[in-house]
């Protein structure tokens, strides 16, 4: 095990009528606030009303910076940093999934930053200082409600890439799951899958000796195996949608880290495929993640594919690891397709391969060389191809 040093300052408000405290926690920081949200389904919920009368009551002042895109585009973040300068807020506050939170926490960074936002992505010291964030979680996926990352796309030159800073931990961060009851089945699919990328993320990285971390992530992983589709299923299933959440929140708050560092390709591959075709997150990863899984599969990697498939899928033992990893691929990829997502890129509508080459490029700048099977240019092309 890794030598780690874990600290998380994010207070988390959990379970039903929570959103109750939310001026009390604005009323640390100061009275003035910019809502970030997205495409207006927190007004179809009544969650937008419920918040602007808090605020109403509570002589707190609002500011709105709506349509946030499901890749946040840093034009976006540009709108939100010009506003909060032209209001002098106090508080940023992300209402929606990964999308409005990183858009927030771009916004809270650049607020205090001279320059172009964008500097921000290509060199994270420069975040020196930060708006304090709340976030109201309405989606179980990313865990940006609990982490330091602020993931951002840059149209003009097709790169999806992220702010990583301690600062950009949210103060507060209010996690209701009722207000998930609403999000559509694939949305929740997609949600479910990203999670387990994340969790894939520490449990394949080839750090050996870390039984406790393996144990912990089994648990989580089992439980999107078993809430997953369910929530898809049963869209108000409250114990399938709290359990979902405060997996999506534990899966990158660090703590499963802790001891076990070391990188997966699967995020840096899909995020070239989201800053290229914007796929959604989640179901670029259905793709990518099984295509993956078979194409670094061999006799070391077999043991660690045979333990997630007996510990998690609870596959037959007797079998010998080859067969055991090839049946927790194949029951992964079904967990996907059972929840509703395709599982290969045409069916995402791509129907060309001639980026390839350029988003392998790319995703080896994340240092895809350093996995648990070192994967260059040539083998990120090939995985690709298998998606295809």
């Amino acid at each position: 095990m890794q030598n780690f040093i874990y600290s998380i300052p994010t207070k988390v408000a959990f379970g039903k009528g929570m959103i109750n405290k939310l001026p009390k926690f604005i009323n640390e920081f100061g009275s003035k606030v910019l809502l970030v949200y997205g495409g207006g389904s927190i007004k179809r919920i009544g969650l937008y009303d419920r918040i602007i009368k808090l605020l109403d009551d509570n002589g707190i002042t609002y500011y709105d910076l709506s349509g946030v895109e499901p890749n946040p585009r840093v034009n976006t973040v540009e709108k939100g940093i010009k506003i909060c300068r032209e209001n002098s807020i106090d508080v940023i506050l992300p209402i929606g999934g990964g999308s409005s939170i990183d858009c927030g926490k771009a916004i809270a960074a650049g607020y205090y930053y001279n320059g172009k936002v964008w500097d921000l992505v290509l060199d994270n010291s420069l975040v020196k200082n930060v708006l304090p964030i709340i976030t109201v979680l309405t989606l179980a996926a990313t865990g940006s409600e609990m982490d330091c990352f602020s993931v951002i796309s840059n149209e003009e030159t097709n790169d999806k890439m992220e702010i990583e800073n301690y600062l950009l931990y949210p103060k507060y961060s209010i996690l209701d799951p009722e207000n998930t009851f609403s999000v559509s089945a694939y949305q929740t699919a997609c949600g479910t899958v990203d999670i387990i990328s994340h969790l894939f993320e520490v449990y394949f990285n080839g750090v050996k000796d870390t039984y406790f971390q393996e144990r912990i992530i089994e648990g989580m992983l089992k439980t999107c195996v078993h809430y997953g589709p369910i929530a898809c299923k049963k869209p108000d299933d409250y114990d399938a949608r709290a359990n979902l959440m405060w997996t999506a929140s534990w899966a990158i708050n660090g703590f499963i880290a802790c001891g076990k560092m070391g990188p997966w390709p699967a995020h840096a591959m899909e995020h070239q495929l989201s800053a290229y075709y914007d796929v959604t997150h989640g179901h670029g990863l259905a793709v990518i993640i099984p295509a993956l899984m078979k194409y670094i599969l061999n006799e070391k990697t077999a043991l660690i594919f045979s333990n997630y498939g007996k510990n998690v899928f609870g596959i037959n033992s007797d079998l010998s690891n080859m067969q055991i990893a090839e049946i927790a691929i194949d029951k992964t990829k079904r967990l996907f397709k059972d929840m509703g997502l395709k599982c290969r890129l045409r069916d995402l509508g791509i129907n060309t391969r001639d980026k390839f080459e350029i988003m392998a490029e790319k995703a080896c700048e994340s240092g895809t060389e350093e996995c648990m099977v070192s994967l260059y240019k040539k083998d990120i092309i090939k995985i690709y191809k298998l998606c295809f």
